[in-house]
């Protein structure tokens, strides 16, 4: 082991986004590519430091990470060559401020940068003496075991030797430079007063870099509007810095439908809802040419959207392959979701298949709309999960679309939807109702279902549809004294 005091000084700090596995399945997306973002030198700080948080916010979460020091310059390395230039391996503590996180956009500038907020130590081990696969990181917050993650190719999306290989071929690293190897799920905020324990150590041996020892102060904020942007936070920020809505104290998903609702809309039919909306001024709300897979299917919940462009070549090129926006968006839905996809009602190619169902359905979505095609059609409709789509096509997205964006306002079946609307389906097609009517009119939908029963049973008995559907004069009076002896 070799104190930290005798290693070169670094000229730069290099952070990765995001490289383990449970922190891409906590946070509901996975890179396909290694990302990075710098931090300032003069953000070390040492084992046994007090680390302050600026009065004004609220949002300081602690990251345990493996930290690579450079021993030797990389200049354009491959893989096979990259732990040979990695002098140390020891602990870090990617502290930030989630405050400053959003007007940063990805570059972390403010919020990571600042004086003492990369910890470092207390010592380091020898990368000569250590297989790349056989570490292991611990965080621990006021004694309790907060974070853990090793190194094998199950913990991480990207090998640690992948960092300096990737990195080299666009800078040259050099003696004393840190890499910052991403954290493992279960960071956390952390609140003046607590105290941050993180370290590294050799699985095979147990050889440790010791506990990397941080304590969590306050410091006034003097925070000037005149210079640049204050600290700002919503929802979003709040699940980021504390790892998940649960711990946030926030709802699991903010549009979800209470259970009273979702089973009044459940009871409801397209055609009822439909006419409700339509007293209240709105004809464009039917999702036109789209059919349950399986009739009888009701659907019911909540919009997320996914948006398809017209194919171009060059477009496909840039935004078809890897994790492109239609897999995020299947990957992210989230429990009592509908996603509705704009396929611009192209019958030419599919917008999902049976693998995106699949997920779809392991993330507990309520359903899928499309109007646009579906493939592996028998194959998604014994998955089961309630799928409303224009027809089958044996084709792939590229031959028709480019994905593009999602959770955005789209246009499905020439109606629009908004994230947050409600989707309500059965055999007559598929409705969008906006958030803030649907209360009241799944009310006026059900009483009016009541009615047409009543009518219903009256025509069965013999009687004359007119002045009986609907209700008028004495049938009126007849149904509202029913309705009193039924209520």
């Amino acid at each position: 082991m070799t104190p930290l005091s005798e290693l070169p000084q670094p000229r730069k700090i290099i952070a990765v986004h995001t490289a383990f596995e449970s922190r891409a399945a906590q946070r509901g997306r996975r890179p396909q590519q290694p990302s990075y973002f710098l931090k300032a030198p003069s953000s070390i700080s040492y084992s046994g430091a007090s680390v302050p948080r600026p009065e004004g916010t609220e949002l300081m979460a602690f990251e345990g990470e493996i930290a690579l020091i450079i021993g030797t310059s990389a200049h354009r390395v491959n893989m096979a060559e990259a732990w040979h230039h990695v002098g140390w391996v020891t602990a870090s503590n990617d502290l930030g401020i989630y405050d400053y996180r959003a007007q940063d956009k990805g570059s972390n500038i403010r919020s990571k940068s600042r004086d003492g907020y990369t910890p470092l130590g207390p010592s380091a081990l020898p990368a000569e003496d250590i297989d790349p696969t056989d570490l292991r990181i611990r965080t621990w917050v006021n004694g309790e075991l907060a974070q853990e993650g090793g190194t094998t190719e199950d913990d991480l999306i990207f090998p640690l030797p992948q960092f300096v290989a990737d990195l080299s071929q666009h800078m040259t690293l050099e003696p004393g430079d840190v890499i910052l190897c991403g954290t493992p799920a279960g960071s956390t905020v952390v609140q003046p007063g607590d105290v941050v324990e993180i370290e590294v150590d050799v699985v095979s041996t147990g050889v440790s870099t010791g506990k990397l020892k941080t304590v969590i102060t306050e410091e006034a904020g003097d925070f000037d509007p005149a210079l640049g942007m204050l600290p700002q936070i919503d929802d979003k920020q709040r699940e980021e810095a504390w790892g998940s809505r649960e711990a946030a104290g926030l709802a699991s998903n903010p549009h979800a439908l209470s259970q009273e609702l979702k089973e009044k809309l459940l009871a409801a039919p397209t055609a009822g809802l439909s006419a409700q909306l339509r007293a209240r001024g709105l004809n464009n709300v039917v999702i036109e040419g789209v059919y349950p897979q399986t009739p009888g299917t009701k659907l019911v919940g909540v919009a997320a959207t996914l948006r398809f462009l017209p194919n171009r070549e060059d477009l496909f090129r840039s935004h078809g392959g890897g994790f492109n926006a239609q897999k995020r968006a299947f990957d992210a839905v989230q429990p009592g979701e509908v996603l509705v996809i704009e396929g611009r009602g192209e019958p030419g190619s599919a917008t999902l298949g049976d693998v995106l169902a699949l997920r779809a359905q392991q993330r507990g979505a309520a359903g899928v709309v499309t109007d646009g095609g579906v493939r592996d059609y028998a194959a998604v409709q014994d998955i089961g999960l309630p799928v409303f789509c224009g027809n089958p096509h044996p084709a792939v997205l590229g031959r028709k679309h480019v994905p593009w964006d999602s959770n955005i306002a789209i246009s499905c079946g020439n109606a629009t939807i908004l994230p947050g609307d409600i989707i309500v389906g059965d055999d007559d097609g598929v409705i969008v109702i906006p958030r803030d009517l649907v209360a009241e009119v799944v009310e006026g939908a059900l009483a009016k279902e009541r009615e047409d029963e009543w009518v219903a049973a009256r025509v069965a008995e013999g009687h004359s549809i007119d002045g009986l559907f609907p209700p008028t004069g004495k049938w009126k009076e007849e149904y509202q004294r029913w309705l009193e002896n039924n209520s």
